[in-house]
Parts: C-alpha cells; sequence; structure tokens
C-alpha cells in the first residue's frame, strides 16, 4: 500500500519524471559508489533495480557491478563481464524487480565516453544511464549525465535544463 502512496504522491509533485529515486536510497547509493571506488582512485557503478509504473521508472534499490563480478574494477574503469549478468537476472527474479537504469562515476565529468557510448551496459532501447561526475564526490542532480539508450549504438542526452524534470529525488 506505501507503495501506492508514495508513486501517488511523486506523479502529484513531479509529473514529468521519468526515473524517480528516494533520498534515501540515492545518497546510500552515491556512498557506495564512493566507497567502491576507493574515494576518488578508480571508477565504480551499479545496477538500478526498481518498478515502471505508467510509462515511469521507480528504483527501490540497487546491485554494486563489482558484487556480481567482483574483478570489473580493477583496472580502474567499469569492465563487467557479461558472463555475471546470470546473477544480476536472478536477483530481478527473486525480488521481482527490473533493471531500470544503471550508474557509474567518471574522473571528470559526467559526459560520456567513446566506450560508455559503444558498450551500454544494457542494450535495450530505453535504458536509462547515468553518470557521476567526480568519481560521486558531490552527486547534484543538475551535475549527472543522464543518458537514454535507442538501440543500434545511438544515445539521447537529457539537457542539463530537464535533468531536474527527468530524474526526481522523492520521499
Amino acid at each position: 500500500m506505501n507503495f501506492y502512496i508514495r508513486e501517488t504522491i511523486c506523479r502529484l509533485l513531479a509529473p514529468q519524471h521519468e526515473l524517480s529515486c528516494s533520498w534515501f536510497l540515492w545518497r546510500k547509493l552515491v556512498r557506495d559508489l564512493r566507497a567502491r571506488g576507493r574515494k576518488g582512485r578508480r571508477e565504480s557503478g551499479a545496477f538500478l533495480l526498481g518498478r515502471r509504473v505508467y510509462g515511469k521508472a521507480r528504483i527501490v534499490t540497487y546491485v554494486l557491478y563489482d558484487d556480481l563480478d567482483p574483478k570489473c574494477l580493477d583496472t580502474g574503469i567499469v569492465r563487467f563481464d557479461g558472463r555475471h549478468f546470470g546473477k544480476l537476472w536472478d536477483i530481478c527474479r527473486q525480488k521481482r524487480l527490473a533493471v531500470v537504469a544503471d550508474v557509474h562515476t567518471h574522473p571528470g565529468g559526467s559526459q560520456q565516453s567513446d566506450s560508455d557510448r559503444a558498450h551500454p551496459m544494457i542494450t535495450r532501447a530505453g535504458h536509462i544511464a547515468l553518470i557521476l561526475p567526480r568519481f560521486a564526490a558531490r552527486s547534484e542532480r543538475s551535475e549527472i549525465g543522464l543518458y537514454r539508450y535507442q538501440g543500434a549504438g545511438s544515445w539521447q542526452t537529457v539537457p542539463a535544463g530537464d535533468r531536474r524534470r527527468f530524474f526526481f529525488l522523492a520521499i
């Protein structure tokens, strides 16, 4: 029941959003990304799990990349071995959730690298990728890179002016 009340409040407060997350969960995620990134010495990332309601995605939990593939951060950048996706799908099935987005950190800004564009974590059209700058030292929504995969190697960038409306941090 609480899930539906929260969703109704989110629709009323931010009817334009496409992705939402509780403020508490977001802060925990950012702390975990900083810790896994060894406080600014390497990239880190996570799959964001949740539900889609009325075409909008609500993040309810996450799975850190290196919890699935313990070696994926060893080079300093994310190199996730696809053989570990089975564990992710098992978690989704057990929790009755779906991957609604992914997030990873960059040392500088929040622009996609050539590698990010060429190798989406989820290759399904509509998938959302978030990039946190400065190894997640801060997590201002206006600084988070937001990208939607269009399929066939094409991406749509959410303009800086639309980021607060697109990604909503809620109760």
